[in-house]
């Protein structure tokens, strides 16, 4: 069975080891599994949400692209494009943005982060926030489900994104009656590395804590090795390997074999010098290859772009018929095409009032009760796990459900949920009933 794997990066940054070692190692040699039909986009729409500096954004595409290229990413085996190159990944987000709740997009965690740091300023609480920031889950939406994927590769500060995607795609589907979309799965990448930088910390650029993958050559990367913090402990005097972030470093790129002797010689007394030049050379030896395949393209963007068209045309033959599909399930047809009359186009519904569950990026568990037209009515509260808040939905259609003044919903004496705004404790009552019924 084939499985679509969808992949985006944003287009705001130059790659750095640890961009190599937990994403594009990873995701490519997933590209190459069996079954898979893997689909990488540079994700420059959103990077203009994140920075405004247009020479930057450009560079960066090319960079990007270059390096996951260089990195064995295969345009013939996947679909590599630019989200710039599918008008139909804009189409489809306002079609999207026409059935998603404002309400969902409050709770999205990037919009309510900038209203927190907002009010500890004392400022308007959208100040500076754009409608790009806002609805950014909507393009992200639409990058995923224009290809239908099945499963998207994430960190756990996207899962919420994802969950939004599975909202929006069953509202869509319902209000439209028809099953135009996939429900993407969330793939979270719990097993790739997660590199420290050269103080310890996570490797990122916000701690100015990288080590360069392509940039600066040779003597870019020696120098950040050079850096990297050790202990005090003298050479000659035994070192504990585990408790060191340069051996995490090497044993994210040695053979176990390579792993196991470093630490043997760190216990026996190396000296802090010696293993940060076995870590270069080790880095060097995979690096060099695909640096030359970097700069050799990095020297000929043409053929970088090129390669982007193609895939953008491979892309766009899958999105054409959906989005014509679509476009007859709203009413945007061409005008040749037979009328179809409100009355025809509104179908008895397939689905009543419902329960949706969801994970939220900490890892607790919600749910939402929807009404039968896809209006949202209720959010959970947190729960620890699965079980529990599948318990308290089973409750809720025959229990004694009170909704209070301030919107808390309580169940047989507890609270569990939270009205909607502008929800009342009738229309959350026939919801239920008819789940009872």
């Amino acid at each position: 069975m084939t499985t679509r794997v969808l992949t985006g990066i944003t287009t705001t940054g130059t790659p750095h080891l640890g961009n190599y070692a937990g994403a594009l190692r990873p995701a490519i040699r997933a590209s190459t599994q069996p079954g898979a039909d893997a689909f990488f986009f540079l994700a420059d729409y959103h990077a203009l949400i994140k920075c405004d500096d247009p020479a930057r954004v450009a560079r960066s595409r090319l960079e990007i692209a270059a390096t996951w290229l260089a990195a064995g990413l295969d345009p013939e085996k996947v679909t590599f494009y630019r989200q710039s190159d599918i008008p139909e990944t804009t189409e489809l987000t306002w079609l999207l943005t026409c059935v998603t709740p404002k309400g969902l997009m409050n709770r999205a965690h990037a919009y309510k982060a900038s209203v927190d740091q907002n009010n500890a300023k004392g400022v308007e609480p959208d100040d500076g926030v754009t409608m790009g920031l806002f609805s950014y889950p909507v393009l992200m939406a639409a990058d995923i489900l224009l290809f239908n994927a099945h499963k998207v590769p994430v960190g756990r500060d996207q899962v919420q994104h994802l969950e939004m995607a599975r909202d929006i795609a069953q509202r869509f589907n319902h209000l439209y009656q028809g099953d135009f979309f996939v429900l993407p799965e969330v793939q979270i990448e719990e097993d790739v590395a997660t590199l420290p930088g050269l103080d310890g910390r996570k490797m990122s650029k916000s701690y100015n804590n990288t080590i360069p993958l392509f940039e600066g050559g040779a003597k870019a990367l020696r120098a950040a090795v050079s850096r990297i913090v050790t202990d005090s402990r003298q050479p000659g005097e035994p070192k504990d390997a585990e408790d060191s972030h340069l051996f995490t470093i090497y044993r994210a790129f040695a053979t176990p074999a390579q792993a196991t002797a470093l630490r043997e010689q760190l216990q026996a007394g190396m000296a802090w010098g010696d293993a940060k030049n076995a870590l270069y050379e080790l880095l060097e030896g995979i690096v060099a290859p695909m640096r030359d395949r970097y700069d050799a393209l990095m020297a000929n963007p043409d053929q970088i772009e090129d390669i982007l068209q193609a895939g953008a045309r491979k892309a766009r033959e899958h999105a054409r018929p959906l989005m014509a599909r679509l476009r007859d399930a709203v009413g945007l047809s061409r005008l040749g095409a037979a009328p179809v009359s409100a009355a025809e186009s509104k179908k008895p519904s397939a689905k009543g009032a419902r329960f949706v569950s969801f994970r939220e990026q900490d890892g607790s568990f919600r749910f939402r009760l929807l009404a039968a037209d896809g209006d949202e009515l209720l959010v959970s509260k947190p729960f620890v796990d699965p079980k529990a808040a599948g318990t308290v939905i089973k409750q809720f259609p025959e229990g004694e459900v009170v909704l209070a003044d301030s919107g808390d919903v309580t169940l047989e004496g507890a609270v569990v949920a939270q009205a909607c705004a502008g929800v009342d404790e009738v229309r959350i009552r026939l919801a239920l009933a008819s789940l009872a019924g």
